[in-house]
């Protein structure tokens, strides 16, 4: 199993390019199934949950081909032989649950099962559901699959949601678009890969407004055709990369970055004493004087603090000047670093959806273990800052998310290496 070391060295500086987001384009490849015509996504990042979900498209009878090192998918839905998804393959991301919404709508029926093989209760699965059956679906649970049927096709309607949920804004939004009639979704997420996938699904011949509001309707039509559109650039990646100089002082470009994408998060780099600048390529963000500043954050749904910078964010608080207070208001159980920040140096106390971290001058490096994606990462940004060396093991959780990261941290000065494991 791959570990990554970290050595503190001091400031970085330089050029670094955000990849298209994960997120889009995990939402954006179901697409496909919509339409028997080819739908080619560019600027798709390179990671392996695009590949589990290149697997799950291959095993429903799509073909998807990878181009120019992976960045550019060609697919083709134009002969679907299955509309069952698999456990085996369902249960290794959780965005594989975006197939339900366009196979109900093209075929009339799908079987899928649960993420991760969780009841409902536990991953708000109801909430896609709810939504789909508001649009004349049949759906039983049976052995951990949902069974979905639509036997005279699915219908307009209006449905708000009791959350304003991605996934399902994402699921319903595809189903729609060849539903009879017109769908008004309330309470829909405003999520930039929303407005991503809508912005895709238009190309394809979609009648939606709406999208990043809080209210989205779309007017069913009897078909979709082919489209080639570029996968938004990835904010998560984004807001990370920029934490990096913010953590080991220095000044870095992040190539591709909007403003827009990150507003909730630039306004507490700003309050911490971070400048974030706008260049004709992306964002600059520099720290030169001094430690940072304590913040407090709560995530929210866009457009506030996201949760996947929740973890990173907490990293630069470890050393920040002052006490800061995080409040995790999107998932549970989302501290898991907090334990390993500490055996860094870390002063953190969790209770319950609330973490308070004191500011130290200096963390110091240790051998961690990453719980989960954004976990791996915040690790690894608080090795570059810390004294000593920082092993952090089981980073196959980095690589659903973050592509070639020791490449691009290497390139700004930092030392990072990746280490096969037995």
């Amino acid at each position: 199993m791959d570990s990554i070391i970290v050595t503190g060295n001091g400031p970085l500086n330089g050029q670094i390019p955000i990849a298209g987001a994960k997120n889009a384009c995990l939402t954006l490849m179901p697409a496909t199934l919509l339409s028997e015509e080819p739908l080619t996504l560019t600027n798709a990042p390179r990671l392996s949950d695009i590949k589990t979900m290149t697997e799950l498209l291959q095993s429903l009878g799509a073909e998807v081909t990878s181009m120019q090192d992976g960045q550019v998918l060609a697919m083709s839905s134009h002969d679907l032989s299955n509309h069952v998804a698999d456990y085996d393959i369902v249960r290794k991301m959780r965005a594989s649950n975006l197939v339900l919404g366009p196979m109900l709508a093209r075929l009339g029926h799908a079987v899928v099962s649960l993420p991760g093989g969780c009841a409902i209760g536990a991953r708000p699965m109801d909430l896609h559901i709810e939504a789909l059956t508001a649009l004349g679906a049949e759906i039983e649970l049976k052995d951990g699959y949902l069974h979905a049927n639509a036997p005279g096709g699915l219908k307009g309607a209006v449905h708000e949601m009791r959350f304003a949920s991605v996934g399902a804004t994402e699921n319903v939004l595809m189903a729609a678009t060849l539903a009879k009639g017109t769908t008004v979704l309330k309470n829909a997420a405003r999520e930039p890969e929303i407005v991503d996938l809508a912005d895709c699904l238009r190309k394809m011949g979609a009648q939606i407004e709406g999208d990043g509001t809080s209210e989205i309707t779309i007017q069913g039509v009897d078909r979709l055709h082919g489209a080639t559109h570029p996968v938004v650039t990835d904010r998560i990646e984004l807001g990370t990369y920029m934490l990096a100089p913010a953590i080991c002082g220095g000044e870095v470009e992040c190539l591709g970055g909007r403003i827009e994408l990150v507003g909730a998060f630039c306004e507490k780099l700003d309050e911490a004493g971070i400048k974030v600048e706008e260049t004709e390529k992306g964002l600059k963000v520099s720290r030169h004087n001094g430690r940072v500043k304590a913040v407090n954050v709560t995530t929210e749904p866009f457009p506030g603090f996201p949760t996947d910078l929740q973890a990173q964010m907490m990293a630069l608080m470890c050393t920040a000047e002052g006490t800061s207070v995080l409040e995790e208001k999107i998932f549970e159980n989302r501290f898991m670093h907090a334990p390993e920040l500490m055996r860094m140096g870390a002063q953190i106390e969790v209770h319950g959806g609330t973490a308070t971290v004191t500011g130290v001058e200096q963390l110091k490096g240790a051998p961690v273990m990453a719980t989960d994606l954004r976990a791996s990462v915040s690790l690894i940004l608080a090795g570059l800052a810390a004294e000593g060396e920082t092993i952090v093991n089981r980073v196959y959780h980095l690589d659903r998310g973050y592509e070639r990261v020791e490449e691009k941290l290497s390139n700004l000065g930092a030392r990072i290496e990746r280490v096969s494991g037995s």
